[in-house]
Formats: structure tokens, C-alpha cells, sequence
């Protein structure tokens, strides 16, 4: 049993680190798909909380990666 252990581990570890970097990527074009809509005054005024909140999720999402690139 303790190889099958031993083959599982490694495969947790390559898809959390694909997870990280998939996650990375899509929170960096989350904000950059967001600034462009705002700089192009395409969102209406009720739609603007919802996506700041978006947008402070994104940018939690790459802060995270960032600490968790940090730490290893």
C-alpha cells in the first residue's frame, strides 16, 4: 500500500501546482479584463459593486499565489 501512497503524492502536488498556476492566470486576466471594460465605460452604474468585488477577489487570488510561490 505504501507505494500506491507513494505514486499518489506526487500527482497532488503537480495538479496543486497546476491549480496555483491556472488560478494565477485567470485572476491576472480577471483584473486586466476588468480595467479594460472600466476604462471603456462598459459597465452601468448598478453593475459596479459586483464587479469590484470581482475584481478584489482577483487580485486576493494572485496575492495568495504570490505568498504560496514565496514559501517554497
Amino acid at each position: 500500500m505504501s507505494n500506491k501512497t507513494e505514486k499518489t503524492e506526487p500527482v497532488v502536488d503537480e495538479r496543486y501546482a497546476v491549480l496555483q498556476d491556472l488560478a494565477n492566470r485567470v485572476s491576472r486576466s480577471t483584473v486586466a479584463v476588468i480595467d479594460t471594460v472600466v476604462q471603456r465605460g462598459g459597465f452601468k452604474g448598478e453593475e459596479l459593486s459586483t464587479i469590484g468585488q470581482l475584481r478584489d477577489q482577483a487580485i486576493e487570488a494572485i496575492q495568495l499565489v504570490e505568498q504560496l510561490q514565496q514559501g517554497e
